[in-house]
């Protein structure tokens, strides 16, 4: 009797720990970015998306125009009480002709990271971006603002600038370089007057 309580007490004292024991797994959960399965393409505010610029426009246009007015008045003399008046005559030519020509291309190139402001209704999301650029003393500021739809984000969490409505991308400048590249502020008036 003595053995068998010693042997369920010892089998007692090696049971027990095993029981009251966690069962850990071999994988870490450290967040849903770890899950090879997660969907890790932009979907809620805060997120980002790359959106790969590729624009180019080009505009041509070809005017011409003329104008041509003659206008001609005779006054024969004066008989009776009207002899004062002497025979009168002449005449008007006017004239007018222009031609113009305007052609206008432009591409634009690169790829800017912006943040996702606000998800609509319908899912579709609103994003905004700056990108500013310093070298030397020169700044050059990019900005981007739109409307993306969800199913146009690809699995790299890209999106092309053709696929984002109601784009805006303003590009501005400041700085030596790009003062030099303006008209001086005589020639401005010149040309307002003028």
């Amino acid at each position: 009797m003595r053995k068998l309580i010693g042997f369920l007490l010892v089998c007692t004292l090696i049971i027990a720990p095993a029981l009251y024991a966690e069962a850990n797994s071999l994988w870490v959960d450290s967040g849903s970015a770890a899950n090879l399965f997660y969907d890790h393409r932009a979907h809620a505010v805060g997120d980002v998306i790359t959106i790969i610029i590729s624009e180019s426009s080009s505009a041509k246009r070809v005017g011409s125009a003329s104008n041509t007015k003659d206008a001609s008045a005779s006054l024969e003399s004066g008989t009776g009480l009207l002899t004062f008046i002497n025979a009168l005559s002449g005449s008007t030519s006017d004239s007018f002709a222009a031609d113009g020509s305007l052609s206008n291309t432009n591409k634009v190139t690169g790829r800017i990271t912006v943040k996702v402001t606000e998800v609509q209704p319908n899912g579709q999301l609103v994003v905004k971006g700056t990108q500013t650029i310093r070298q030397n003393t020169d700044v050059q500021t990019i900005t981007i603002t739109g409307i993306i739809r969800s199913d146009d984000v690809t699995a790299a969490n890209t999106v092309l600038s053709s696929n984002v409505a109601d784009a805006q991308l303003k590009i501005e400048g400041k700085g030596p370089l790009t003062g030099k590249q303006r008209q001086g502020i005589l020639t401005q008036a010149f040309n307002f007057l003028f």
